[in-house]
């Protein structure tokens, strides 16, 4: 994955007042942090971050983050979290997660399905999307914005699971490799969707009928109670 450049400053006021007042300047906080250096609060712009995430067309984002008067040139970190408001959607505060370009992460990313199962154009099955995201570990240079499976051989009642994927070079796929992932359901016939209604549509006449006849039983037993 290519990474993106991004440029902070560091960000003095840490407060929630301080918070506000950085974010009337056009500016969002932000914190970096990581193993192998302590965690650094940083402001960064709001129109270079969106600018920097609508040209990512990912939610997974590297990028190389140079924070004014720091000695390292450029950091290597991973957009770790994005807090927004939840009425506006306004971006509130940034978390970035620092990595080494020679040690391996551990990151979650999208899981999409490429083609058109068998067992859906010739067995009117469905295609059944299981698992969304998938656990990976590789060095950021190899990070893949989402991984891609083919599914066009999937017949009906056939599941494929995480341990039947190809990962992209450099990528190991974690979990448990029996953990389905795709699945082709089978048709419903159209006996079987009409089985349930029917079923309870007999039900209820039933019991609203018992329930009629019980309200009808009450006079009599009154009247027969005078009589006596």
């Amino acid at each position: 994955m290519k990474s993106l450049a991004l440029s902070a400053i560091p960000r003095t006021l840490s407060r929630r007042k301080g918070s506000r007042k950085v974010r009337s300047s056009g500016r969002i906080p932000a914190v970096i942090y990581g193993r192998h250096n302590p965690p650094q609060n940083l402001e960064v712009d709001a129109k270079e971050f969106d600018d920097l995430v609508h040209l990512a067309h990912t939610e997974i984002i590297l990028v190389d983050l140079t924070v004014k008067d720091d000695a390292k040139p450029a950091r290597l970190a991973l957009v770790q979290d994005v807090q927004h408001h939840p009425l506006s959607g306004k971006i509130l505060h940034v978390d970035f997660h620092e990595v080494k370009p020679d040690e391996k992460v551990t990151i979650d990313v999208p899981v999409e399905a490429v083609g058109i199962p068998d067992g859906v154009k010739n067995g009117g099955g469905t295609l059944e999307h299981v698992r969304f995201r998938l656990r990976i570990r590789c060095l950021p240079a190899d990070l893949p914005e989402q991984i891609t499976v083919d599914v066009s051989a999937l017949k009906v009642s056939q599941t494929l699971h995480i341990g039947e994927i190809t990962a992209p070079a450099g990528v190991e796929l974690l979990g448990d490799k029996k953990i389905p992932v795709f699945a082709v359901a089978a048709p419903v016939t159209e006996a079987a969707a009409e089985a349930t209604p029917a079923a309870e549509g007999t039900k209820q006449p039933e019991m609203i009928k018992e329930k009629k006849e019980e309200g009808a039983a009450k006079p009599a037993e009154k009247a027969a109670e005078k009589k006596k």
